[in-house]
């Protein structure tokens, strides 16, 4: 189920109202139940998936609080393993055949494996990270094992959440589920504005200015370097607008109910180094990788040498979570890069900076910094957009041919040109005049004809300007 579709404008208030007038003791029922109508919408045999890998999980979290020794790392083994191989199977596993069908095709050899005609269940990288977070916390002795089945499927299913994250971990999530929520009419004020304003970043400027991306990305041997450059910059907002807008509206539909997220964006493109990036946008990925992958390499504690290593495999494996596909891996290989040139050149660019005298004006250096960040994230977003290395190739060395630009080239009118401009530089005032990144913020700061004419504003432009064609997050595809 969409939650920009109207059917999600139907379940929500109903299983909100439910959820309210349901005794506490059961209340995790009513949720769990809401969940599976809400996945259900999408795959309904994939429920027997998601379902098999709670009771495995599950049966893992109290084999290992209750084991020591070989048997509680083999579990652990287990419960990773399980899921892992059901990403492999579901997203990898074509991916694979085709590759090594190509290769041996190269030295003459025949036959392969066949490929599997199954769609990949929608969020199963989410679900499967946070049900791997959830063992390898009760391994570590952080968290003791969940001994209410029901709870547990509810960690792993929580529907606003459940297709693309937050991910959460059991010590924030999981205690949630036994607190009472009372209906609290200014917390339940303050979450409907969160999804409000995500839906606006969703309707009104990531599918407006999908509109270009949709219509160059495909034609980039056709069109010019600066429209394919328009179209790079339009994308970058796409996908935070699309991604957040998502995070905006789990997050605002939990605290609705009383149930408090992850922050999973803090305006990511104001970030002034790659390495601060990493720390503003999807944060509970970031994190994940971080406490679990990175960490466990060794990370600052090893020598350079394996340090570096860590942050580049880091960054691979986060590419190839992202999808099959090379281009994901190339991206994320690409953002490893970024950050080892920028970490092993710090001294260097701090010299530079003192030379230039950009230290003697902040405002200038920071300005400086941020567009160059902004730029070199964008170059990599070119290889999460295209389809193959080659067209992010192609594209990257033709930004600067053909200079020649006009909006016929771009798919969209003027008008729609200028909305979806207007879109993007309105986002770009309001991350620069709010420092928290929330503008319910700012507006609750203001006197209340400012309040109330910004909640009108949201609402009409969201209904008059927003792109209502049901197009799914473009997360859901991970």
């Amino acid at each position: 189920m969409l939650f920009n579709s109207p059917e999600f404008a139907i379940f929500f208030p109903i299983v909100t109202l439910l959820y309210f007038l349901t005794p506490h003791r059961l209340r995790w029922l009513t949720l769990l139940l809401a969940s599976c109508v809400f996945y259900a919408v999408f795959i309904p045999v994939y429920l027997l998936v998601l379902f098999g890998m709670i009771i495995v999980d599950y049966v893992a979290g109290l084999v290992i609080e209750r084991s020591t020794g070989p048997r509680r790392r083999a579990m652990l083994t287990v419960s990773l393993v399980a899921n892992v191989g059901v990403l492999a199977v579901f997203k990898y596993y074509n991916f694979f055949v085709t590759e090594i069908g190509d290769a041996g095709a190269r030295f003459g050899l025949t036959g392969s494996l066949p490929l599997l005609r199954m769609a990949l269940p929608i969020g199963l990288s989410f679900h499967t990270f946070q049900a791997m977070a959830y063992t390898i916390e009760v391994y570590r002795g952080r968290w003791r094992a969940e001994r209410h089945l029901g709870i547990y499927a509810l960690y792993v299913m929580f529907y606003p959440q459940l297709v693309a994250g937050p991910i959460e971990r059991p010590q924030h999530l999981l205690p949630q589920f036994r607190e009472r929520h009372a209906f609290d009419p200014p917390r339940v004020a303050m979450g409907l504005k969160l999804m409000a304003w995500g839906l606006f970043k969703k309707v009104v400027i990531a599918d407006r200015v999908a509109l270009i991306v949709n219509a160059t990305y495909p034609r980039a041997h056709e069109v010019s370097g600066p429209a394919m450059m328009v179209a790079t910059f339009f994308f970058a907002w796409q996908i935070y607008c699309d991604f957040s807008g998502y995070s905006d509206l789990a997050i605002g539909a939990a605290e609705v109910m009383g149930f408090q997220l992850t922050r999973n964006f803090r305006q990511p493109y104001l970030s002034r180094s790659t390495r601060e990036f990493w720390t503003r946008w999807h944060i509970s990925l970031s994190t994940w990788f971080r406490d679990y992958v990175y960490i466990s390499l060794g990370g600052r504690r090893a020598g350079r040498g394996r340090w570096l290593a860590a942050l580049l495999l880091t960054f691979l494996l986060s590419g190839f979570w992202h999808g099959a596909n090379w281009t994901f891996l190339a991206w994320g290989g690409l953002n490893g890069l970024f950050l080892i040139v920028g970490s092993l050149t710090s001294d260097w660019r701090a010299a530079v900076r003192h030379a230039c005298r950009l230290d003697h004006w902040p405002w200038v250096e920071a300005t400086f910094q941020r567009a160059i960040t902004f730029t070199l994230i964008s170059l990599s977003w070119i290889f999460f957009r295209s389809d193959r290395v080659g067209d992010a190739l192609y594209t990257i060395g033709h930004l600067f041919t053909r200079t020649g630009l006009g909006v016929s080239e771009l798919g969209v009118t003027p008008g729609q040109f200028a909305l979806s401009c207007a879109g993007v530089f309105a986002l770009i005032a309001i991350d620069a005049l709010e420092p928290s990144g929330d503008p319910r913020v700012w507006i609750a700061d203001r006197p209340v004809y400012v309040r109330w004419a910004c909640y009108y504003a949201i609402i009409v432009l969201t209904i008059s300007v927003g792109v209502f064609t049901r197009s799914r997050f473009i997360y859901f595809q991970f």
